[in-house]
């Protein structure tokens, strides 16, 4: 139990690192999120045309610029799944801490409360502190220089296709002011681009993944103890829920893919399946946050990296004389094989990435996009019996598509550690015995 505490914060602590420094995958625009969302085609505005405005909160024109209400469900549901400054439960928005630097300004520290949002709304700020801004509940930083320091009021936010790209634009003084994308660490990859600051917040999905490791931790504690009060005894309560789920990884996934040195990664094992159960079963529940911790590339990479560290530490002799010799194959078949194998290497942490990714993200997206037939249907609020009939669909296609999610849950987080356990037991399996076997 000890090796599994250890090994939980280790994953934990990196898990952390790496959503903060890329607490936002995906530099989708959100405009049009609420329910009364802001998407209009407007005549040329600052160079630009057919830009799309949106502020919450505002319901007159923002620099000028005359708002529109039209719903958009998919832009509903990027904006539910991706990671916030705020934590919602249902439609409170409660402040969470900022963590940002940038070179010209260096640290900042303050509570995303000084943004003065909406409590009950969605996160979009009516004050700029020190040129960052809250946008829908995402931090973003003034890049012009005039724009003024300290804490100003805003206007609301204007929101441009540029290039491909969405751009965010600040009202402030009925002027447009160009926002920073959002803060990510991966060089353009994702989307992001690179950008003036660095945001390592306690975001929605940092603090979602504190309150299930809190939670994990309680619940194996109060196991453990547990388990010493009653040596020899048949387990009862939590030890008696929880047991069949360690028997079941330690028989079913370590046992068989790791053989006699499956207590060495047991702790691991485990530690990767509960943590990704607990988050999965975290994220269904219904208006806690809406968290999509698993469904963040951040976090499944940082799961993925741990796997590919250890698999690749792990090896022996022959797991490396297999990747850079492949004895026993002729020298025209090495040419091929032997860049296959070492790119196999790479490309299994990242379909253990992706596969965790996509399958998490794309059950919230259509749990999302179901619900989002109430507003359809309903023309925004306009024609009640359509959204009288828009609820009932939706609620029973979200209830089928809830439970296939619990199964989702698990499942995932079994895939996860099977594979893991296949990789690990690849790379330790001693191939000298079954040929010392053969000569006998």
């Amino acid at each position: 139990m000890r090796k599994f505490f250890f090994s939980a914060i280790y994953i934990v602590a990196f898990a952390i690192v790496g959503i903060a420094q890329h607490n936002h995958d995906h530099d989708h625009d959100h405009s049009g999120h609420d329910h009364s969302h802001d998407h209009a085609a407007q005549h040329d505005h600052a160079g630009h045309d057919h830009d799309q405005h949106h502020d919450h909160g505002h319901h007159g024109p923002i620099c000028g610029v005359e708002q529109d209400h039209e719903f958009d469900a998919g832009a509903t549901a990027l904006h539910h799944i991706s990671d916030a400054n705020v934590y919602s439960i249902g439609p409170l928005m409660i402040p969470l801490p900022c963590i940002l630097y940038s070179k010209e300004d260096g640290l900042k520290t303050f509570l995303s409360s000084k943004f003065h949002f909406e409590t009950l709304g969605h996160g979009s700020g009516h004050q700029a502190v020190d040129k960052y801004v809250l946008d829908e509940g995402t931090v973003r930083r003034v890049t012009d220089p005039n724009f003024p320091k300290g804490e100003v009021p805003i206007s609301g936010f204007v929101h441009k296709e540029i290039d491909g790209k969405h751009a965010s634009f600040v009202c402030y003084n009925n002027n447009l002011y160009p926002t920073d994308a959002k803060s990510t660490a991966d060089g353009g990859l994702f989307g992001g681009g690179l950008t003036s600051f660095y945001d390592f917040s306690i975001t929605k999905n940092v603090t979602s993944m504190l309150i299930v490791c809190s939670f994990l931790f309680f619940l194996f504690r109060s196991v453990a103890k547990s388990m010493q009060r009653r040596v020899g005894m048949a387990p009862t309560g939590l030890q008696n829920f929880m047991e069949p789920f360690v028997t079941f990884i330690r028989d079913e996934v370590a046992v068989p893919f790791l053989g006699p040195k499956y207590d060495r990664y047991l702790p691991f094992l485990l530690t990767i399946f509960f943590f990704i159960l607990g988050l999965n079963l975290f994220g269904q529940v219904p208006f806690f946050g809406g968290s999509n911790v698993t469904g963040n590339l951040a976090v499944t990479a940082v799961l993925a990296i741990f796997a590919f560290l250890i698999t690749n530490f792990s090896g022996n002799a022959d797991y490396w004389k297999h990747l850079f010799l492949a004895p026993g194959t002729p020298w025209f078949v090495k040419i091929i094989l032997i860049p296959v194998e070492l790119m196999g290497v790479l490309i299994k942490p990242v379909t253990l990435m992706l596969r965790l990714f996509a399958n998490i993200t794309a059950g919230h997206m259509v749990i999302l996009i179901f619900v989002s037939f109430i507003f359809i249907f309903g023309k925004n609020g306009t024609y009640w019996p359509g959204a009288g009939l828009g609820a009932i669909g939706s609620t029973l296609l979200t209830l089928f598509m809830m439970a296939i999610e619990l199964i989702v849950a698990f499942v995932q987080a079994f895939v996860f550690t099977i594979l893991t356990a296949s990789y690990i037991g690849a790379s330790t399996e001693e191939h000298h015995h079954a040929e010392h076997a053969e000569h006998h």
